[in-house]
């Protein structure tokens, strides 16, 4: 397991269909590099994909105090050292999946959509002051593991996600360090905590926070002029238990996950959440995968 960014854990599910799905297979003993050698006889250490899906439960936008359940699926695998993710409303790719030791590094391309408050407002007065355009950001993931800390199969990860809108949308940059501890309580369980925070650029803290003043007079919010800065942190804490009881074997795995992530600076100051929603913000996930 890669270090989980904020991205990955976030819970608002006004940001796209499959949000969180990455939550399901990280939480539910998905492999981990370094943890199985080639020859062990896992599954994991060879080539091998997960299949499933499962529920989502977070604010409909970033800063809502509004929430809604969603289905989301779950595809995950390993190719030849290559393998891929899920993460929020998009995907991860590590090139480096393949390495073994006691530390292990990570690194690929990642790509997302973010349609937060791009649809299912239900607030009518932020529905009111203009719903936003989809955007659609690339990047990269780096990271660095340490496995076998305290146990033959603990890890601490620390990532960092860069992304940026390609779509013309926001149009700015997102920065997304995160850290996290993994460790197995037998073979066919595993707990994991993740904490992580965001900093975005001004045109993305523009694009989502500022209210103009055509915007406060559609909506009667008042104006905003909202600037870069950390906009958010948060923890995630989750589960994983193979049905066998024993990861090694493939099969069916399910996972769930909490979260609490708490707006800061101008995202919580926003209108936006500061009037009309909350800066403390939830999440929970359900999943259940097929292993082979």
């Amino acid at each position: 397991m890669m270090a989980t960014p904020l991205s990955a854990q976030d819970g608002e599910t006004g940001e796209a269909p499959s949000q969180e799905s990455a939550a399901a297979l990280e939480y539910s003993g998905a492999p981990d590099r370094g943890r199985h050698d080639r020859n062990d006889g896992s599954v994991f250490s060879g080539d091998w994909i997960a299949v499933g899906g499962g529920f989502v439960q977070g604010a409909t936008y970033a800063g809502s105090d509004d929430y809604r359940l969603l289905a989301v699926p779950v595809v995950a695998g390993s190719f030849k050292g290559i393998s891929f993710r899920p993460r929020a409303a998009g995907v991860s790719v590590d090139f480096l999946d393949g390495m073994r030791g006691d530390v292990t590094f990570s690194a690929g391309p990642t790509f997302r959509f973010r349609s937060d408050r791009a649809g299912s407002i239900k607030d009518e007065v932020v529905k009111a002051a203009s719903e936003l355009d989809t955007a659609f950001e690339v990047g990269g993931q780096f990271g660095v593991s340490f496995n076998r800390i305290l146990t033959r199969f603990d890890r601490l990860s620390f990532g960092l996600d860069v992304q940026f809108d390609v779509a013309g949308a926001h149009g700015g940059a997102i920065l997304d360090p995160g850290i996290s501890y993994s460790t197995p309580l037998n073979r066919g369980a595993v707990i994991a905590i993740s904490a992580g925070a965001q900093y975005v650029d001004g045109d993305f803290a523009d694009y989502y926070y500022s209210v103009s003043p055509a915007q406060s007079a559609a909506s009667g919010l008042p104006e905003f002029d909202a600037s870069s800065g950390w906009h958010k942190a948060g923890v995630t804490l989750g589960m994983g238990f193979d049905l066998s009881g024993d990861f090694r074997d493939g099969g069916l795995i399910v996972g769930g996950a909490l979260g609490y992530r708490r707006m800061l600076g101008d995202a919580a100051d926003t209108p936006y959440t500061s009037l009309r929603g909350d800066a403390d913000q939830f999440s929970g996930i359900f999943g259940l995968a097929y292993v082979f």
